[in-house]
């Protein structure tokens, strides 16, 4: 099996861990462990690591690449959304650390089987987990023009969203819409020509969105870090990676809302509220590769790192 994965800000994300030898750290997003493979290297046999994906592909290679390394290391086949329940069955109470690499990854941009790329011919499908019940396939023949036009506005920020669905719903009229490179072309009859000559692939925000849609990816997003949060030990790091303006703007409000949670009208002199922040923000500014990593893996040039660190005092606004 073909993973391979290049970890992107690798070595910013190790840092930022800042990871103690005997410590608990979870990968919610475990794809090909080259990010996990760098927290255990860092980990003494006193140290746990916990690697979560929802790919079974990517478990059976994880499980190889981490076995031989020191900590106690536990791969489990969830979603990090489920980090409370994963936690508690291993009998752990707090962990103190989680990244979170949002997203598709590589392999499974590359493995046309999976049917996530519009550059390759496969079968309709985007399930990180293909134990789902929906897939492209189903999305695409059976949503309404409405809802296919706003999920590909929203979620793919494509401005010809109507147009696409409206192509798509009747070309499927005549026969079902069963591969990659049948939707592909389908966008590019819908994009005008002008439009397809500037910017990105044609096919690239559509297929997004359709990917957004099918693993609920964006739903999840808020309410993970809040569970996270809740199981960080004080000092604990959540690192998180995006790939994205949706899932980035998601991440910065949520940790805006839980360092500053006060919802006391601006003008009163003090909190009253009693909310207390949960997090400090370690980077007030997104942290994005260099021109070398992105030379090196262009698919790293969309990507930004925000850290926040769990905090034990209580804090209120202004304070």
């Amino acid at each position: 099996m073909d993973f391979n994965h290049i970890p992107i800000l690798k070595n910013e994300i190790i840092e930022y861990l800042n990871i103690a030898p005997e410590g608990i750290y979870a990968d919610g997003t475990l794809g090909g462990a080259g990010h996990g493979q760098a927290i255990c290297e860092r980990l003494d046999s006193k140290g746990i690591f916990i690697g979560i994906d929802q790919d079974q592909d990517a478990i059976d290679v994880a499980q190889e690449r981490l076995r031989d390394l020191k900590p106690n290391i536990f791969i489990i086949r969830d979603n990090f959304k489920n980090i409370k329940e994963i936690i508690n069955n291993l009998g752990i109470k707090k962990i103190d650390g989680m990244l979170l690499d949002l997203g598709v990854s590589s392999y499974q941009l590359d493995e046309p089987t999976r049917g996530f790329s519009y550059q390759y011919d496969g079968p309709l499908d985007m399930r990180m987990d293909n134990r789902g019940n929906i897939s492209a396939k189903d999305i695409v023949n059976n949503y309404s023009e409405n809802k296919l036009a706003h999920i590909i506005r929203n979620y793919g920020e494509e401005k010809w969203a109507a147009r696409i669905a409206k192509f798509i719903v009747e070309y499927r009229k005549g026969k079902e819409i069963q591969t990659t490179s049948e939707l592909v072309e389908i966008i590019k009859r819908a994009i005008p020509a002008k439009a397809r000559r500037e910017g990105p692939h044609p096919g690239k925000r559509t297929f997004q969105a359709i990917r957004i849609e099918v693993n609920n990816e964006l739903a999840i997003i808020e309410k993970a870090i809040e569970d996270i949060v809740d199981c960080l030990n004080p000092g604990g790091r959540l690192c998180i990676l995006t790939f994205h303006s949706l899932e980035d703007r998601i991440v910065k409000k949520t940790f805006q809302r839980l360092y500053n949670p006060c919802i006391c009208p601006p003008d009163f002199p003090q909190c009253v509220c009693n909310k207390e922040a949960k997090i400090k923000i370690i980077t007030r500014k997104p942290i994005v590769p260099k021109i070398d990593e992105i030379e090196k893996n262009p698919r790293s040039r969309s990507s930004k790192l925000r850290v926040a660190e769990r905090i034990s005092s209580k804090l209120k606004r202004g304070e």
